[in-house]
């Protein structure tokens, strides 16, 4: 199949796995761990992503059974054409729900924080618009506005960081493990789940990476670098907020932001980590949406995948109404989430190579 602009460097493939790790997780994520592990909750995030590195060698060891093929490609090619077909599709059902579901958190942020008087709908049209015409672009063009943003949102990072620094107070990471370890596991689940799981989607874009001798080098970089700022975010919304506001925020770190007053004039400064969470969120719905209409494509032997964008978009739009009557009840999806991730993200996989392993081993089946 012929699809346009589907080649990339290791260091872009590098900056997407960064702001895609970093993603809604940095609005969300503190809330989700200080809720299980308290104060404890920077042990919590820097144990995940111990383990989120561990998910990414797994991933890059099942890149390598083919790696110049997809993986709804090698779907198709270890379990046969209509076996591979429907695993490829039930893959696709999940980046397609997630991208639903980013698009919701996207109306629900913006009308519940920033403009609370448009209707969800204007929001998730205008921004959905955006979404379709990058999608059709391409990878290399998405690939290409990481590069030119992301020196943005290292920046801001870096403000954010640092204007925190008065307002730390190292008492409230005190008492460390006073409930033990159980805490910290189960904080752990959606922390790894989250970022690190979902990292399952970029078996999609290894066989397009020019530089095939990097991409464990860039994996790596990307997550490491990715789960860091998560951990100094996660860290920050604790020393400042405490972990009982943490938990009790729907959007900790940006009430984090709200908490900056230099010599009361660098102050009420959150729009700062909306744009941070504004350009990092675009791309994780945008690879996932993307994902969705090629790996479609691709299941179905399209020659392109553009004319799936619009189509599918529309259906998108209108799942991300319907998916939840509120704000409370995605929120409720957060706790089966981390199974649902777990299930495309580590038993797929992991089952199409048990199969293509015993096939090699055994050429007669």
């Amino acid at each position: 199949m012929n699809f346009r602009n589907n080649k990339i460097s290791s260091h872009q493939l590098t900056l997407l796995i960064i702001v895609y790790i970093i993603g809604d997780a940095i609005l969300v994520l503190p809330s989700i761990t200080a809720s299980e592990a308290k104060q404890d909750a920077w042990i919590a995030a820097i144990f995940s992503v111990t383990i989120g590195m561990i998910i990414v060698l797994f991933y890059y060891a099942v890149s390598r059974l083919y790696p110049d093929l997809t993986l709804v490609e090698y779907s198709k090619k270890i379990l046969g054409k209509w076996p591979g077909m429907f695993v490829s599709l039930l893959f696709l059902s999940y980046t397609f729900l997630y991208s639903a579901v980013a698009l919701r958190e996207i109306g629900d942020f913006m009308t519940t924080q920033i403009m609370p008087d448009t209707p969800i709908q204007s929001i998730l049209i205008l921004f959905a618009i955006i979404v379709f015409m990058a999608t059709r672009l391409g990878l290399e063009t998405i690939a290409r506005s990481a590069e030119i943003m992301f020196p943005c949102v290292f920046l801001l990072l870096l403000i954010l960081v640092i204007s925190l620094i008065p307002q730390m107070k190292f008492e409230n990471v005190q008492p460390i493990m006073e409930g033990g370890f159980k805490p910290i596991a189960r904080a752990s689940l959606t922390f790894i789940t989250y970022p690190f799981v979902e990292l399952v989607l970029f078996l999609m874009f290894f066989p397009y990476v020019n530089e095939k001798k990097r991409i464990k080098k860039s994996l790596f970089a990307g997550a490491f670098l990715g789960g860091l700022v998560l951990i100094i975010v996660t860290t920050l919304s604790i020393l400042v907020l405490g972990a009982d506001q943490t938990a009790n925020q729907q959007y900790p770190s940006y009430k984090l932001a709200r908490k900056i007053n230099i010599a009361n004039f660098f102050t009420r400064v959150e729009a700062i980590l909306a744009i941070i969470w504004f350009i990092t969120i675009f791309f994780r719905l945008t690879i996932s949406f993307y994902i969705t209409c090629f790996g479609l494509a691709q299941t179905l032997n399209l020659k392109e995948y553009s004319q799936l964008v619009y189509p599918l978009g529309m259906i998108m739009i209108v799942l991300s109404l319907i998916i939840s009557p509120n704000i409370v009840s995605i929120s409720n999806l957060n706790a089966i989430w981390p199974f649902f991730d777990f299930t495309y993200g580590i038993l797929l996989p992991l089952l199409l190579v048990c199969i293509a392993l015993v096939r090699r081993r055994f050429k007669w089946l």
